[in-house]
């Protein structure tokens, strides 16, 4: 009914030759390929920001209907900064076909189709692509040390979304009212005020110093009789702090956390946490708990290598990374748990329909060297993938599946971290057809006033030099600040910043 109405309105105006109408009809009537993207993070949610619309339909699979701004999320899990202000949704993406908040649970390469289960129902539902662009991340990595999996999200946290964040604050103020409890045990309260947090990266590390800044600016103020009862232990397998950071930065960093009275233990890994049961009435109080007299209770105790004992009341894990279980189960080629890929970031056997990018994927032996797993490489990956669908996978017809996606011309590296300044990228580095990673420095915030900038080997025009405390400090936030995506985050991080600065942390727990 619409074809023969427009066709009508064709026949009948002249200004309408047999050209122009089948050219109309050519543009009406052909297809967008379609683009589907895995994961809203840093690769996930840049690649869907930047490709053409136009050319593309483009849909994004993801549990997570926001982007997080990950090194602000430490700030949250103390109340430097608010839950919100640091997340985009997904659906504020100008122009994406569509998106779907769901599991992808398995690949079929042969149909190319993504096979997704509903987050709400765990309703299943396929998703077909013409693209595909894996930007799945990873997860949290227990190293199957007992106890860990067990007790997370009880006293044990990890620290890589929002819901983390907000459970992580949530029990550290538990921890203080119950051990402001009158009725309480000395032991018990000790216990509930020992805090650890393990791993060495720039996560745990800036939240070691977040919450030294709680704990000196907000705990001292709200509960002063507690603050000579807290105890904050950072325990490291390795035999150093922030490993990729120069080491002048890495040895400053120590002995500023070490200045601060903070535990820190190197060449020192948890072996286990244990959940021990006690009854008052047994322990004589020895274990201690505000229950009452006979009533049963629990508490947990971190055992580390050396045969030492750490009772606590809350830990943070950010000791490493492990495979999703979809990357896990694709069927496509995978090195360590990652999915294998050329210098054009593409699936080898797969004629160039498939992608990988950021956390999850590494390249294949010969076709470049394994990356560290930042938001910088994910954010700098979805730049140069994106720039090939747009510039050079445009006119490709992707209807024929047996034909290979050509290889792209040239494309600019993206150096520099605004786009604002993205037309520098051309000017500063040479193009190239493959993909081309630059280091644009490493920052690790000391709580406020203090931190490190590392830019002794980056590729930015700047001076190469190793930068700490307050001037670092400054780069820290005002680089993270200018980077927000929207202007309603960029006014609302300062404004918190203020707030925290003149009135204290929130402390409210609900």
């Amino acid at each position: 009914m619409y074809s023969s109405t427009i066709a009508s309105s064709f026949t009948t105006s002249p200004r309408f030759g047999m050209t122009a109408m089948i050219r109309t009809f050519a543009t009406m009537q052909k297809k967008r390929p379609r683009v589907v993207i895995l994961g809203s993070g840093w690769g996930g949610n840049t690649l869907a920001r930047r490709i053409n619309k136009d050319i593309y339909d483009v849909r994004l699979i993801s549990p997570a209907n926001h982007f997080l701004f990950t090194p602000l999320l430490p700030s949250t899990a103390v109340g430097t900064l608010e839950f919100r202000a640091i997340q985009e949704p997904v659906r504020t993406i100008k122009g994406l076909g569509e998106y779907y908040q769901a599991k992808a649970k398995a690949l079929d390469t042969e149909n190319q189709v993504v096979k997704c289960q509903d987050l709400f129902k765990g309703h299943e539902f396929d998703v077909k692509y013409d693209y595909l662009c894996i930007s799945a991340g990873n997860k949290t990595n227990t190293f199957n040390t007992p106890g860990i999996s067990e007790r997370e999200g009880k006293e044990v946290f990890f620290l890589k979304h929002l819901y983390h964040a907000r459970k992580i604050r949530n029990r550290i103020l538990e921890c203080f009212e119950r051990a402001s409890n009158p009725k309480i045990n000395p032991e018990e309260r000790d216990r509930l005020l020992s805090f650890i947090v393990v791993g060495g990266g720039p996560t745990s590390c800036e939240f070691t110093t977040e919450l030294y800044d709680f704990l000196q600016e907000d705990v001292a103020k709200w509960y002063p009789e507690l603050v000579k009862h807290v105890k904050l232990t950072l325990v490291e397998a390795g035999p150093g702090l922030l490993g990729s950071f120069h080491k002048s930065l890495a040895d400053y960093y120590l002995e500023k956390l070490r200045q601060k009275n903070i535990d820190v233990k190197l060449s020192m890994a948890v072996t286990g946490v244990e959940e021990r049961w006690y009854s008052s009435e047994v322990a004589g109080g020895q274990a201690g708990t505000e229950h009452a007299e006979g009533e049963k209770g629990h508490y947990t105790v971190a055992s580390f290598a050396d045969g030492t004992e750490l009772p606590f009341g809350a830990m943070l894990w950010s000791a490493g990374l492990a495979p999703v279980k979809f990357v896990e189960e694709s069927g496509l080629k995978l090195d360590r748990g990652k999915v294998v890929v050329d210098r054009y970031l593409r699936v080898p056997g797969q004629n160039g329909r498939i992608m990988a990018l950021g956390d999850c994927a590494v390249p294949a032996e010969g076709e470049g060297t394994p990356l560290p797993p930042t938001a910088s490489v994910a954010e700098q990956q979805a730049y140069y993938i994106g720039d090939c669908l747009n510039l050079y996978n445009k006119d490709f017809d992707v209807t024929n599946r047996d034909q290979e996606v050509p290889i792209p011309g040239p494309i600019a590296p993206a150096l520099m971290p605004w786009q604002s300044a993205e037309f520098l990228n051309k000017i500063l580095v040479k193009a190239a057809p493959e993909f081309q990673y630059k280091n644009r420095g490493a920052m690790a915030a000391m709580g406020f006033g203090g931190g490190v900038s590392d830019l002794t080997k980056t590729d930015l025009p700047a001076p190469k030099v190793a930068t700490s405390g307050a001037a670092a400090f400054f780069m820290w936030r005002s680089a993270y600040w200018t980077k927000q995506l929207s202007w309603s985050n960029m006014i609302l991080i300062p404004m918190y910043w203020f707030k925290q600065m003149v009135f204290g942390r929130d402390i409210s727990r609900f």
